[in-house]
């Protein structure tokens, strides 16, 4: 394979600047644990103080090698790695990796950190590091890593990459069912990142799946291509993104910029591009193990066997409570199940099937093969608590031994313990292709993960509405002003945008706010709109359910007496759901869409899922779905009549085609509430906060 990266994962040569015979240093590790991985290529240790290294002859300086290398690994000092890598610049190496930490006491300006990223980066070079644990390429037999582990090359088809030295190393070194085709610590990437080592996975055939453990994106833009690459190809990628963002109201004048924070624009982004985000290792684990199998994806839900009762019950709570659904196995499954059963035991879904024990090996055998068959089954688990040596668990392996070849679907084993001696066995289920998860919160999430994975390739890509034709021109000039929208104009941009706003009037006095109720028709509400007061509420700005013409002038006395004399008017609007529309732009990702439980319910309840825009009806209603409390008051609570689902997701697409429109002049868009009724979706308040308000000095 020809990759920008092939001369760091897969190079033809390799020199270890810093090359030791001392044991345990990082300079003879290096070369002991290349030597394990079965490297093929030239190699030449770098110190002026030896002849000879671990069998290799041993060079004084990179000037001084027979040929150029492609790859250079620096374990040296940081006070002496700059001049390393102006050497290997000079040489003409085409790839580095970088074990120091890069950091100088009493250091200048640019630090060493930045210094040495700008060379890298000037001489086109690939680096793995620095402060890094090194990589381990699995398929092509290539170790760079500066510190000793018991291991042996096993390919296999995940591709894992971590930002945590310690998550590498937890599962690189300690659990042979982890088979990696790549497994990488890239460290501080001063010049090749994550998006990069996503993207040479991708070219490997090898790759199943890909797992990231990660603390940040540094090219946003490479990142979510690899994404929309992964997608395209079906390669599902999990991701345990720690560093969830406690600042999320940065310098927020809307709702929106207090409800999407850093984090809430990572899950919006990992929910466009199908992203499994875990939140445990046990759970990334678990995923990664599950996807690795390979079997294509199956209509349905879960089939599960058990050889417990209650053991059997537990998992059926713990499926409901965490959303994973059983297969509803059909009348024939049913009855090829009672075939096989011993009298007493139900045939059902999840099954236990141990019964006197005689002849369960082919019990066993059959009833997962009829489980496995039923077309309503996506995946197939096998809880049962391994331990190796035990004659009825070796007699489940035998009947997954019997089934080799037969079960399309994923299949797993799943025990309910994580600390069960059962190392060697779990390694021979893994060599018929069966995985082992263990801790069925896990194991189950990562059922979860999978079905859910199959059902996102499957709704397609999202087909936004675009924006109305001469919107954008129509506001540039006024956005670009430094001063938030009042309502009258936010209301009217929303208009613009194709979204249905409350009718309305502006008025100066008493006597045109009158005027204007009239016109409107009574009852009406009297909102403030002085320059300055964006959250109305929050100062009193607001008068409702205003009857008759005495009833609105006492409320412009009161109003203009504290707030100043200018007010909006509008018709009280039918009575539905209060729905909250927000918007705000991610410097990474940019424009994301907060949708959540509107008016006063939105920082009580903060029951609100984020998007990023642009996105169709159909993603709307996703998003509606997730909101179990918003979804119940949609469809009707205490015999209200529903609302139009159909027009309020139509609403909140064209709500983020605005927002994806005016991205690079707007810093926040709040649309609160959005009433949602019987007849359609209304907005009713506006809040526009344009870019340059935002950065005005």
């Amino acid at each position: 394979m020809t990759h920008p990266l092939t001369p760091l994962m897969s190079p033809r040569s390799v020199a270890f600047v810093g090359a030791s015979p001392r044991p345990d240093s990082p300079g003879n590790d290096m070369l002991r644990m290349l030597k394990k991985s079965g490297f093929k290529g030239a190699v030449y240790p770098i110190n002026p103080k030896y002849e000879e290294v671990e069998g290799f002859r041993c060079y004084p300086s990179l000037a001084a090698l027979p040929e150029k290398v492609d790859h250079v690994v620096l374990s040296v000092a940081n006070a002496r790695i700059e001049a390393s890598l102006d050497e290997a610049i000079a040489h003409g190496a085409r790839a580095a990796t970088i074990f120091g930490s890069l950091y100088l006491e009493n250091d200048g300006h640019p630090p060493l950190l930045q210094r040495m990223g700008t060379k890298a980066r000037a001489a086109g070079m690939a680096v793995c590091g620095g402060n890094c644990m090194g990589f381990y390429n699995d398929e092509d037999g290539f170790w760079a890593v500066g510190f000793p582990a018991n291991r042996t090359p096993r390919p296999g088809h995940i591709a894992f990459i971590s930002h945590s030295g310690s998550i590498f190393g937890c599962l690189a070194h300690n659990d042979p069912r982890f088979r990696f085709n790549i497994c990488v610590s890239p460290g501080q990437e001063i010049a090749t990142t994550v998006a990069d080592y996503m993207d040479y996975a991708l070219e490997l055939d090898s790759t199943r799946v890909i797992g990231m453990f990660i603390e940040t994106v540094r090219d946003p833009a490479k990142f979510v291509a690899s994404l929309e690459r992964a997608a395209k190809r079906g390669v599902p990628v999990v991701v345990l993104k720690v560093g969830r963002s406690a600042e999320a109201a940065r310098m927020a004048l809307g709702h929106s910029g207090a409800l999407t924070g850093d984090d809430a624009a990572y899950d919006a982004l990992f929910r466009r591009h199908g992203v499994i985000r875990v939140d445990t290792v046990d759970e990334l684990g678990a995923s990664l193990l599950l996807f690795a199998q390979g079997r294509k994806y199956a209509p349905g839900g879960m089939g599960a066997i058990l050889d417990s009762g209650g053991e059997c019950e537990m998992i059926t709570d713990l499926a409901a409570e965490l959303d994973v659904p059983f297969a509803r196995i059909g009348d024939a499954t049913r009855a090829k199940l009672a075939a096989r059963l011993d009298y007493g035991l139900e045939a059902r879904n999840p099954l236990d099937a141990w019964g006197t024990g005689q002849d369960f090996v082919g019990i066993f055998r059959d009833c997962i093969q009829a489980l496995h068959d039923d077309p309503d089954t996506g995946v197939m688990v096998h809880f049962a608590d391994l331990r190796t040596g035990y004659y009825v668990h070796e007699g489940f392996l035998e009947a997954h031994k019997t089934l080799s070849g037969q079960l399309a679907k994923p299949t797993v084993v799943a025990t309910s313990y994580t600390q069960l001696r059962h190392d060697d066995i779990a390694t021979r289920f893994d060599a018929i292709g069966v995985p082992v998860i263990d801790g069925s919160i896990a194991a189950l999430k990562s059922v979860r993960h999978l079905l859910r994975h199959r059902d996102f390739l499957a709704q397609g890509r999202p087909n936004p509405p675009k924006p109305p034709a001469g919107a954008r021109a129509r506001w540039a000039k006024r956005l670009a002003e430094p001063r938030a929208l009042d309502e009258n104009e936010g209301l009217a941009l929303f208009a613009d945008y194709g979204m249905q706003a409350i009718p309305h009037r502006i008025a100066d006095s008493a006597a045109a706010a009158e005027k204007a109720a009239a016109d409107l028709g009574f009852p009406v509400v009297l909102k403030t709109a002085s320059p300055g007061v964006l959250h109305k509420t929050d100062a009193d700005g607001v008068r409702l359910k205003l009857a008759d013409a005495a009833a609105v002038r006492t409320a412009h006395a009161d109003l203009a007496g504290r707030l100043g004399p200018r007010v909006l008017v509008a018709p009280m609007a039918d009575s539905g759901v209060e729905i909250m529309l927000g918007m705000s732009v991610d410097p990474q990702f940019g424009p994301v869409v907060v949708i959540g439980a509107g008016g006063i319910l939105v920082e009580i309840l903060k029951s609100v899922t984020h998007e990023l825009a642009p996105f169709d009806a159909a993603t709307a209603r996703r998003a509606i779905e997730r909101l179990a409390p918003v979804k119940r008051l949609l469809a009707g609570a205490r015999g209200r009549k529903a609302s139009d689902l159909d027009k309020l997701c139509r609403t909140i697409a064209a709500f983020s085609a605005m927002a994806a429109d005016l991205a690079d002049l707007v810093a926040e868009i709040d649309a609160n509430p959005v009433i949602a009724g019987p007849s359609g979706a209304v907005a009713v308040d506006a809040v526009v906060v344009p870019r340059a308000a935002r950065e005005k000095p």
